[in-house]
């Protein structure tokens, strides 16, 4: 059994998809259909940069949103694989699900640059941050956001691989859950360069704004199962989608749990799609000894085996 896998924020860089797009023309067919979404020209954002551009939430959010679908249409055409099951990180959950069907590209498209803008606004820059605590249990750095909290919320944020969580929440208490983590055994405690809290309380203006959006948004049946982040179980029913769609913005990404349900179900290999490897790094070390690939180049491409 086969999963595909969609790579979140801080996946992007100038430059991808480029190779794609110059090779395959549905590759630069999906470029295009992102333009036309959004009446910008995200294509040669996502080619050329600058990194600052692309850096801003409202710009990522739908960059790496096409060039994941570029890489998964090449992928698909080429090979006609298909899941057993999908699952995206954060934002990748948009991607996969459009791979499921539940979503069309250019609603996905025109929808996660609205949650780029809503997240980034929900917070004024300079109060909340986040950062990532490596080498304590979850059970621990669940403990100490509480025990640091004060008036302030700090929650973990992404549980992402064993022994590796990202916590969020306002800048004083994230200090302070940093300080008393490295007390507590945590072989390192690192500021992240983020520009706003995502995945705690502090986006729940967020998620209201959100919700009215995909309120408009038409949802497909799937046909595969996606892996929620909000509980990781895997979701059949187009029903449920925007409400866990909405609840993802404040709540922690389960990425291990996902994984682990994902392994548990039967899945044997893991195809992550779109730019970087994360998603691979963080399955080497929660699901060890399974087989995992990736897309996002044409070198990947002629890289990949389509069977296990």
């Amino acid at each position: 059994m086969t999963a595909f896998v969609f790579p979140g924020q801080g996946s992007q860089y100038a430059g991808m998809g480029k190779d794609l797009a110059e090779n395959f023309p549905l590759a630069r067919l999906t470029f295009e259909e992102a333009n036309d979404a959004l009446g910008i020209d995200l294509a040669k954002m996502c080619f050329e940069g600058p990194e600052e551009d692309l850096k801003l939430t409202a710009n990522t959010q739908p960059a790496i949103v096409a060039a994941s679908i570029a890489a998964l249409r090449v992928l698909q055409d080429e090979t006609g694989l298909t899941p057993t099951c999908v699952a995206g990180h954060s934002l990748g959950e948009y991607a996969a699900l459009v791979c499921a069907g539940a979503f069309s590209f250019e609603d996905s498209i025109r929808t996660v640059r609205k949650r780029g803008m809503f997240m980034q606004d929900a917070v004024p820059v300079g109060v909340g941050t986040m950062a990532a605590i490596i080498g304590l249990d979850n059970q621990i750095v669940d403990q100490i956001c509480q025990d640091v909290a004060n008036d302030e919320i700090v929650a973990p944020a992404n549980y992402n691989s064993p022994g590796q969580i990202v916590i969020a929440g306002h800048v004083s208490a994230v200090q302070r859950a940093m300080e008393l983590s490295k007390e507590r055994g945590a072989k390192r405690a690192l500021p992240l360069p983020v520009s706003a809290p995502f995945h705690c309380m502090l986006m729940k203006p967020a998620a209201s704004q959100l919700e009215t959006v995909l309120a408009g948004v038409d949802v497909g049946e799937l046909t595969c199962p996606v892996v929620s982040n909000v509980d990781a179980i895997a979701n059949r029913e187009a029903g449920l989608v925007r409400d866990l769609l909405v609840r993802q913005v404040y709540s922690p990404v389960r990425w291990e749990e996902s994984v682990v349900a994902m392994v548990d179900s039967g899945v044997e290999r893991f195809v992550e799609i779109g730019p970087g490897k994360v998603l691979a790094g963080l399955i080497k070390r929660i699901a060890k000894g399974s087989d995992i690939q990736n897309i996002g180049t044409v070198a990947d491409l002629k890289a990949f085996s389509p069977a296990p």
